[in-house]
């Protein structure tokens, strides 16, 4: 902290008229202090930043963000001065402790949370209409003000961009604190209104689930936490009321176009639980979040399996291609796929990149033009996954379930993967890979397709002429692309239908089972009405246990006091 911020006494007045009281906190570059103003006599927040390096613009820039705000819950400025070493900003003094404090010390019930969360969204609608995104929206910047009711500031726009103004950062740079910044700007895109509404969507989540969604002991792995996409809220809290669920999860959507406007999820929040109570009232019923022994190993067995499945699909493909083509040494496939699942494990872009680039050797030894187009159709696919690396994997679902003609179950097992288009494109090309595998191993082709004739591009050279040899025989087999397309659709529809209720499952089955005879009338019926049921049971079972759950721990809940 600055020393002449540090030094303040409560005999001097600061800028000739207000007098330090108590410092309410400091920081690298200044200070805040609880202060009265001698011209008015009113008890302002004054804060005192250094104006070295970039602490003195960010300074400048905050108090003219707060001086265009008007709103109750937005931090009321009264004026804000310079001189050659300081900038000073007066604010309404609010007693009160920040959310941050109030979360840790468990003060807050969920519908005080929730409520607190809809007025931060009601001053973020106020600073968006205007042009501001904030761009630091944590619990430490929200201010929770003492007394019978929920009543929050919303503080520091010192990281505020306007519309049509110069950012304070550096290009690549990342302003903020990590946990509560949104995917987008880790990919280095402008913030927008969207990502604001993504920080509040994370403290709702954290303050409701009791851990934080993207906690990891480094700040690569929680990068990549975030950059994978939050989990939904159910997975912690499966007694919340889903509409409720819903809008969070919404609101953590990793594509920032489909997340709501603040205003609009700030009604959401209002219209799917009213909350009640004062700040200081303990909540009647136990929150799950508070009991680790019964909720906490949920979490983790989700995050190892996530862990692990990509390893062991990449470990499959590349196995599979060192042992099925012929290129490399037959005591090598299985160190191939070792390898595969190694590099996955310890980085997985590194993993994908090993995996693509397997079988581009054995290919070239079939044609020239095959192993070309197969390695634009690879660094494209590698690029579309460069920040979410582990779905990158998902599509080997489609070869694995084929043999066992469970196809139907794709959509359900690429449910993992968060990106509604990213999870249709692996639905087709896990469906487009299957009928390669099944024509390279000479099996017949998904969907009663038969046999498939011979390519003719043995010693092509042309990648042209190779697309168009495949474009043939895809067209030659028709229910291969369509059924691609129908499983594609399937998978994106899928958690649509599990959001609304048995009923809705049923006729998602009904409806798969119909696509799928429709598409393909030749092929045994058998498989796909098992694979349709059998992905509508597990997902009845999930809706049955989140209804049945939040009923039955108020009794389990009594069983164990008596």
């Amino acid at each position: 902290m600055d020393r002449a911020a540090a030094a303040l006494s409560h005999s001097e007045l600061v800028l000739g008229r207000y007098r330090p009281l108590r410092p309410l906190g400091s920081g690298s570059s200044g200070s805040v202090w609880h202060a009265r103003d001698e011209r008015t006599g009113l008890d302002v927040a004054l804060k005192i930043v250094t104006r070295e390096g970039r602490a003195g613009d960010r300074a400048e820039r905050e108090a003219d963000a707060a001086s265009r705000l008007r709103h109750a819950h937005c931090q009321r400025i009264y004026s804000h001065a310079a001189d050659g070493r300081h900038v000073y900003i007066a604010y309404e003094y609010v007693p009160g402790v920040t959310l941050r404090e109030a979360t840790r010390s468990g003060r807050l019930s969920d519908g005080q949370s929730i409520a607190a969360a809809a007025q931060v969204l009601d001053a973020l609608a106020h600073a968006h209409a205007r042009g501001i995104v904030h761009r630091d929206v944590k619990p430490a910047n929200v201010l929770l003000a003492d007394g019978p009711e929920i009543s929050v500031r919303l503080l520091d726009f010192g990281l505020a961009r306007f519309a049509q103004a110069d950012t304070l950062t550096a290009v690549g740079d990342v302003p903020g604190t990590l946990a509560y910044i949104a995917p987008e700007r880790l990919r280095s895109e402008a913030a927008s209104p969207a990502s604001d509404v993504w920080s509040v969507g994370v403290m709702l989540w954290e303050s409701l689930a009791g851990r934080h969604p993207f906690w990891a002991a480094s700040l690569v792995a929680t990068s990549d936490k975030i950059i994978a996409g939050a989990p939904s809220l159910a997975t912690a809290r499966p007694d919340l009321p889903k509409p409720l669920v819903s809008a969070i999860d919404r609101a953590l959507d990793p594509e920032p176009e489909r997340r709501p406007p603040a205003r609009q999820l700030a009604q959401r929040l209002r219209t799917t639980w009213r909350p009640t109570g004062s700040l200081r009232v303990q909540p009647q019923r136990p929150r799950p979040a508070a009991k680790p022994k019964r909720q906490g190993p949920q979490p983790e067995v989700a995050e190892f399996a996530a862990k692990l499945v990509p390893p062991v699909l990449a470990g499959l493909f590349a196995g599979w291609i060192a042992s099925s083509l012929p290129f490399y040494p037959t005591p090598l496939s299985a160190v191939v796929g070792f390898v595969a699942a190694l590099l996955t494990v310890v980085s997985a872009r590194g993993g994908l990149a090993f995996a693509l680039i397997v079988p581009v050797f054995p290919l070239g030894n079939i044609s020239l033009g095959l192993a070309l187009l197969y390695g634009a159709v690879a660094t494209f696919w590698f690029a579309l996954h460069l920040r979410d690396p582990r779905a990158g994997f998902a599509f080997v679902a489609g070869p694995l379930l084929a043999p066992i003609s469970a196809l139907a179950l794709l959509p359900l097992a690429l449910q993992p993967v968060r990106s509604v288009w990213r999870r249709s494109l692996a639905a087709v090309v896990g469906v487009l890979t299957a009928a390669l595998v099944s024509g390279i191993g000479g099996a017949s082709l998904p969907f009663g397709e038969g046999r498939p004739t011979s390519l003719d591009i043995d010693r092509e050279r042309s990648p042209v002429a190779v697309a168009g040899a495949l474009r043939h025989a895809l067209t030659a087999h028709p229910a291969v692309a369509l059924e691609a397309l129908a499983l594609a659709a399937a998978a994106a529809l899928l958690p649509l239908a599990l959001r609304r209720g048995l009923w809705p499952i049923a006729v998602y089955g009904a409806s798969l089972i119909g696509v799928s005879v429709l598409l393909a009338p030749h092929a045994n019926p058998l498989p796909p009405v098992v694979g349709a049921w059998g992905t509508c049971v597990a997902l009845a079972l999930w809706e049955l246990r989140s209804a049945w759950l939040p009923r039955a721990r108020p009794l389990f809940a009594g069983a164990s006091t008596n």
